[in-house]
């Protein structure tokens, strides 16, 4: 395939996923307020367990409502569509493969948008625990008003750190499978990755306490783990296909 022709595939693609946000989009303001009532849960169940001296302030500016409904609706799109929009990434690169490596992604495929979602979720559970801690911290005496334009903010980046955490296991087994990364050396490099997964989960999770960094990190340590399994099936079976495949081009085979 030319290189013109991957760009207009790429373009194809891009547009479809354009679309498909488009007229998630359009829906979502149609159910505005029911999303809204489940962006604003987490920061009620979080002022449940804090004493008064916390206010909400719905806008600021005169298009800051505007950019609400802008920004909320964007978001539900990019989540909804995130099993359509990961599958496009990866047909996109799928003609790279081989016809069995081909099958087996699409297994993989199908896993990666439940995984984001998945991780979403747990975002939006963790997401008021991280909330109380965070508010907490304010001074006796000052009253924190929380802006909706910059919680909004601070909600659609946690629980997209934690979608897309849940599917790095999910690439690094789609590595292995186009024979960029081997199970042996992921089992090789396993301490150093469970180290860089709680380094990783304490970066991304906006609080600084230990029990949302430890929802995330466990979860993708047990990715990991399966993930490493899976690699090194896939490496017996195809050292079983090629048996000579590792030799190096000074090692003689036994043919």
């Amino acid at each position: 395939m030319a290189l013109s022709d991957h760009f207009r595939e790429f373009r194809a693609r891009l547009l479809r996923c354009l679309l498909a946000a488009l007229v998630v989009f359009i829906v979502s303001i149609f159910f505005f307020s029911d999303v809204a009532a489940i962006v604003y849960g987490p920061y009620e169940q979080a002022l449940d367990a804090l004493p008064e001296g916390t206010s909400f302030a719905s806008s600021s500016g005169p298009g800051g409502g505007i950019m609400i409904y802008l920004k909320l609706c964007g978001f539900t799109a990019l989540v909804a569509t995130a099993p359509f929009w990961l599958y496009q990434i990866w047909a996109f690169l799928l003609p790279g493969l081989y016809a069995r490596e081909r099958k087996m992604t699409r297994v993989f495929v199908v896993i990666a948008g439940p995984l984001f979602l998945s991780g979403v979720a747990l975002g939006y559970f963790t997401l008021p625990k991280a909330l109380e801690i965070l508010i907490g911290l304010n001074p006796e005496g000052v009253t924190n008003i929380q802006d909706y334009g910059e919680y909004l903010q601070f909600f659609t980046r946690t629980l997209l750190v934690f979608g897309l955490a849940f599917n790095i296991p999910v690439f690094v087994v789609l590595l292995n499978i186009a024979g960029v990364v081997s199970g042996k050396a992921l089992g090789e490099h396993r301490p150093w990755i469970v180290i860089g997964t709680f380094v990783f989960a304490a970066v991304a999770t906006p609080s600084a306490d230990p029990f949302t960094m430890t929802f995330m990190a466990v979860p993708m340590v047990l990715l990991f783990g399966i993930s490493e399994v899976i690699a090194r099936f896939n490496d017996r079976r195809r050292a079983a296909r090629k048996p000579y495949a590792g030799l190096s081009p000074d090692q003689l085979s036994p043919l």
